[in-house]
């Protein structure tokens, strides 16, 4: 776990001006999925006379300590403490908070709902691991098709043996169904464009106009299920999207189809997953991402050899830490100035704060 640690700006008289003006602007960051911040995080923040706060809080007192003078609170990664649960009934003990930033895409461990209501608003950064993510689901599906990390387990057991692991699948003329089309599906078709699959897309809340736009095409869920040869989950955790993947929707699904998860494990229901798999009603899996993390030693996924495993790393790289830090920055920054973020989670929330979009309309 991280020291609790401040670091204040420095006295220039930029920032005893930027001070003034937004009364000392604080930031709370209260998850730390880092071993430290680098100093240019730091020095940004000096330079616009902001107050920053960094402490990884695992229990309510925590949080309320460091985050209660807070105008915007910030979550990279997570732990055991944060999630939506815990942080619901203290955000309205926050009277100064007009922004919650979750690094990174997922913002299922923050109250969104409760946040709206509140008038707070929800940020994230999901273009800095957009690309990373999609890779990774592109790799999990080629590591099924091929049959590679079996082969690899194989080998270094000391058995080289082609027909123990024969691939039985191709990309070429197959369907690929894509379940979300935000930043991450988007990547994934656009990098799948030429290994010769047709995409179908399910996203709910994008026209068929616009996904044709893209190039791929738009299919109800059910269709999707029925025709694609390969599934791949790219929609946020929500009361809607819990379990989207349960018994009935693994029937539909071909018996040779693949399912790669690289969301969040919640959106599988992992008893119907590992029943299916069993019985050969769908042929393999490829999971970043399970409902416990890390998995009991019991769990029966982690003895199917028609699963490929990885430990929620999908979105890790030599280049996370970069793009994430550049771009919460970026957030903070335009929130700290009175500005829309970039990416906003709940655009319809009436905010505490007058923020101004790039035409320079005022809404607050």
């Amino acid at each position: 776990m991280m020291d609790p640690y401040e670091r204040m700006p420095r006295k220039s008289s930029a920032s005893q001006t930027m001070e003034t003006d937004k009364a000392r602007f604080t930031v709370a960051l209260v998850a730390i999925d880092a071993t430290e911040i680098p100093q240019w995080v730091w020095d940004s923040m000096s330079a616009e006379g902001i107050r920053l706060i960094a402490h990884d809080c695992t229990r309510p007192d925590e949080f309320l300590e460091y985050a209660r003078d807070a105008g915007l609170v910030w979550v990279l990664g997570g732990n055991s403490f944060v999630s939506a649960e815990s942080l619901a009934p203290l955000l309205s003990k926050l009277p100064k908070c007009g922004a919650i930033l979750r690094s990174g895409s997922g913002t299922d461990n923050v109250p969104v709902e409760e946040a709206t209501r509140l008038g707070i608003v929800v940020a994230n950064t999901p273009e800095a691991t957009s690309d990373i993510v999609a890779e990774h689901a592109i790799g999990l599906l080629f590591a099924v098709v091929r049959q590679i990390s079996l082969h690899d387990r194989l080998i270094h057991g000391g058995t080289w043996d082609r027909s123990r692991a024969w691939p039985k699948w191709h990309l070429e003329g197959q369907t690929l169904g894509l379940v979300g089309f935000g930043h991450i599906g988007r990547a994934v078709a656009r990098k799948m464009a030429g290994f010769g699959v047709r995409v179908l897309v399910h996203d709910p809340f994008l026209s068929s106009e616009e996904l044709t736009r893209n190039g791929v095409r738009a299919a109800k869920f059910d269709d999707l299920l029925a025709e694609a040869d390969f599934i791949s989950l790219h929609c946020p955790l929500t009361p809607a999207t819990f379990h989207k993947i349960a018994h009935q929707e693994l029937r539909r699904m071909k018996p040779t189809a693949i399912l790669i998860n690289t969301s969040r494990g919640a959106v599988i229901d992992e008893v119907a997953l590992t029943r299916a798999l069993h019985e050969g009603r769908i042929a393999a899996a490829g999971l970043d991402v399970l409902e416990q993390e890390p998995p009991s030693p019991e769990n029966p996924l982690l003895a199917l050899p028609n699963v490929v495993l990885t430990p929620h790393i999908a979105a890790l790289s030599d280049l996370y830490f970069e793009s994430v830090w550049r771009d919460s920055v970026d957030v903070i920054l335009s929130l700290a100035h009175g500005h829309w973020p970039r990416w906003c989670v709940n655009r319809g929330v009436k905010p505490r704060w007058a923020l101004r979009d790039g035409s320079g309309y005022t809404e607050g």
